[in-house]
């Protein structure tokens, strides 16, 4: 089965071309497989690149654990990238259907090849049993968060997967590594949630860590920027325009007033291609 590794600002995913090669009998067991960074191709998931009646292609994204995610904003930007790149869809602008719906992404594009995707991710979800959560608020915004007797202020929404943003004034392991994975099981989120701490620089610039559910921690979460962004101006923290700088790079994010829809824009690249044997899969 052949295979494309690629990553947005160090976010890594297994790609298969589903239009010119079947799609994996049980893509959540491959994905634990393909995965593993000793064993394996090594990323943060795979995702599925797929013919869809309504749209350019349909994405169907698998985290490191098995499990299915209703979306991924980095993983969409390369999605994007192949399809142009690859010749299965030559248009600057595309549509790709998502377990969140179909996204419209506009594609830039020099010396023939996608460089950087600017993706319209919709409006964010604020109704708890949307996002889902059971904490109070539409959205819950700095509400207490009781974590093993440690209280967290958090702000909780969905950018078509939920996320659970906390404010922090120095970004260390400890959040991420400790509370990280205490938070994404905690029984407030109900199909678990992506942590992202982060710390404020000016209120158009943040830094930011994430923790993602069912991966760990990834170099960058493109929906989880999108969520500290929206969060940033719910709790007068930032404002629409911001630059989220994660550990594998830089995304520019805008909260619209017109349309209420976040866009962001970064860099898609690819790493390599290979097969992956048939008895693997």
């Amino acid at each position: 089965m052949r295979f494309v590794k690629m990553h947005g600002c160090g976010n890594d995913y297994v790609y298969i071309d589903c239009f010119r090669q079947p799609p994996p009998d049980n893509p959540g067991e491959l994905s634990r497989r393909i995965s593993d960074r000793h064993f394996g191709v090594g990323s943060d998931g795979l995702i599925l690149i797929c013919p869809s009646q309504t749209a350019d292609a349909r994405m169907r994204m698998f985290n490191a654990d098995g499990s299915e995610a209703e979306m991924c904003g980095n993983g969409i930007r390369c999605v994007a990238k192949y399809l142009y790149d690859h010749g299965l869809a030559r248009k600057p602008h595309l549509r790709i259907e998502t377990n969140r719906g179909i996204l419209d992404l506009e594609l830039h594009i020099s010396a023939g090849q996608v460089q950087r995707v600017t993706v319209d991710m919709g409006e964010p979800i604020f109704d708890p049993s949307h996002i889902p959560t059971t904490l109070i608020g539409k959205p819950p915004c700095n509400v207490p968060l009781d974590v093993n007797g440690f209280t967290f202020s958090v702000t909780v929404l969905s950018m078509g997967n939920p996320h659970c943003v906390i404010y922090v004034d120095e970004l260390t392991d400890e959040h991420v590594h400790d509370w990280g994975p205490r938070i994404e099981r905690h029984p407030a989120f109900p199909r678990r949630v992506n942590v992202e701490f982060v710390q404020l620089l000016t209120p158009t610039e943040v830094r930011m860590r994430v923790w993602e559910r069912g991966s760990g921690e990834t170099l960058a979460c493109g929906t989880g920027a999108c969520a500290v962004c929206v969060a940033g101006v719910l709790t007068g923290r930032s404002q629409r325009k911001l630059l989220a700088h994660l550990l594998g790079g830089d995304l520019d994010l805008y909260w619209s007033p017109s349309d209420n829809h976040v866009y962001m824009t970064g860099p898609a690249v690819e790493v390599f291609s290979g097969d992956w044997p048939e008895e693997c899969k």
